[in-house]
């Protein structure tokens, strides 16, 4: 990576496409590193993916949760799903918040969310 930001300092323009293709490609399977805690995002595609949700939360993992595919699918679902959701990370003592449209934040315990 530090390649990367040697490339940007000394170019004026940057390609932000070019710039978030070669982060892509330079992705290496992280999760064989040890670390405390991993950002993980997640899809929400039905109210069973709530659980592999709370799993990570459990293991003190940071969630980012894409739920346009269950939106998309069924709205209804979604707000079970979600509230479903809720519970488990308030008995777990984490936060949620929605970040954007189709993007919802979830942390354990002890990794609260500045919501203004």
């Amino acid at each position: 990576m530090p390649a990367l930001l040697g490339k940007l300092k000394t170019s004026k323009n940057v390609d932000i496409e070019e710039y978030l293709d070669n982060l892509a490609l330079e992705e290496e399977d992280l999760l064989e590193e040890h670390a405390d805690m991993w950002v993980k995002p997640l899809s929400l595609e039905s109210v069973g993916d709530v659980e592999d949700v709370v799993s990570e939360l459990r293991k003190g993992n940071i969630i980012l949760l894409n739920i346009s595919p269950l939106y998309k699918k069924n709205t209804i679902k979604l707000k079970q799903a979600i509230s479903e959701l809720k519970g488990q990370v308030s008995e777990l003592d984490g936060d949620i918040a929605r970040i954007t449209e189709e993007k919802v934040l979830v942390t354990p315990s002890r990794v609260k969310i500045a919501k203004k």
